[in-house]
Parts: structure tokens; C-alpha cells; sequence
């Protein structure tokens, strides 16, 4: 899940559905929100069932939500991106698996991870064992691509967690 303080209910922890499109925030301030403490406060419909991980930080107004086990290649191989101030207006759907620009293969986009600084967004790009996967590095504030990791020992990477942001709490 991911948690942040929403424009109108406080503060909230998302959490993604396996099942469907959806992604539940739930209230978590019972003392400052008492009437909204744990209780779904508000429903996104996100790009399709599937999700594993959803992430923010909280120097960044971007909800990110993955879709790695959505049957659709052009979710799989996509992240959805909400804008936390403006949740209303739905998400931008960015077609990470083409930026990474691997050969042919489930290019499955899963796990965003942040920086120290919370201003990149590291996804995995998962393949079988025997085709590339690689690490897309995107811009937080612009949601623009800012690298491609590849090499030949990355097979469908995960467990790029940010030990510091992990440590001290940071999400």
C-alpha cells in the first residue's frame, strides 16, 4: 500500500486489487478524522485488475499503481499515475514497457520503487528467464523517462527496494 495525506479526507493508505481495477483509500486518522478512520474513504478505478504494488513519497503529489498480472499487454506493460491533489480527474496511463526498449517479450511492469530524494520512480520490467528484462528509471515531477538499466543478469528484477527510505520509514 502507500499512504498520504488526501486533499479532502486526511490521511489515507491505498491499497490495489488483485482482482479488479479498483484501488481502495482508507481513512487512518482517528484522532483528527475520527469519522473517517478506518473506512474505504474514496474509490479509484484504476487501468485493470492485476496490481501488486502502488507507491508514493511524500515529497510527491503522484499516487503510481502497476498492473503486472492484468491479462491486457497494454496494462501489464504500463504503469497508471494519479495525480494525489486532483484524484477526480482519474490516472495517465505510461507505456514503460516501451521505454525500456527491450527484444520481444511479457515486459510486465511491476514494483515502483522511489529514490533517496523522492524525485525518481524505479519500475521493474519483468520477462521470461530467457528474454531481457531491465530497471526504467522515470522522473517523478515530469513522469518522463530519465533512464534505462539493462544487462544481462537482470532477470525479472525485483526486490530493488530503498534501503534508506525502508529504514527510516520514509512511506
Amino acid at each position: 500500500g502507500a499512504n498520504f495525506v488526501h486533499p479532502k479526507f486526511g490521511p489515507v493508505w491505498a491499497t490495489s486489487h488483485l482482482g479488479d481495477e479498483t484501488v481502495s483509500l482508507i481513512g487512518t486518522d482517528p484522532k483528527k478524522n475520527a469519522n473517517n478512520a478506518w473506512k474505504v474513504v474514496q474509490t479509484l478505478k484504476g487501468a485493470g485488475g492485476g496490481s501488486l504494488f502502488l507507491k508514493t513519497h511524500p515529497k510527491s503529489r503522484n499516487l503510481w499503481v502497476d498492473a503486472p498480472l492484468n491479462p491486457d499487454p497494454a496494462i501489464s506493460q504500463a504503469v497508471a499515475v494519479f495525480d494525489i491533489n486532483q484524484l477526480d480527474k482519474g490516472f495517465d496511463l505510461l507505456p514503460i514497457g516501451e521505454w525500456a526498449g527491450v527484444k520481444p517479450g511479457a515486459k510486465r511492469i511491476v514494483q515502483p520503487e522511489y529514490n533517496r530524494a523522492g524525485d525518481e520512480v524505479w519500475f521493474s520490467v519483468w520477462s521470461t528467464g530467457s528474454e531481457e528484462s531491465a530497471i526504467v528509471v522515470v522522473d517523478d515531477k515530469t513522469r518522463k523517462l530519465k533512464a534505462v538499466i539493462k544487462d544481462p543478469r537482470l532477470i525479472t528484477p525485483t526486490g530493488k527496494f530503498n534501503v534508506y527510505n525502508t529504514q527510516n520509514d520514509v512511506y
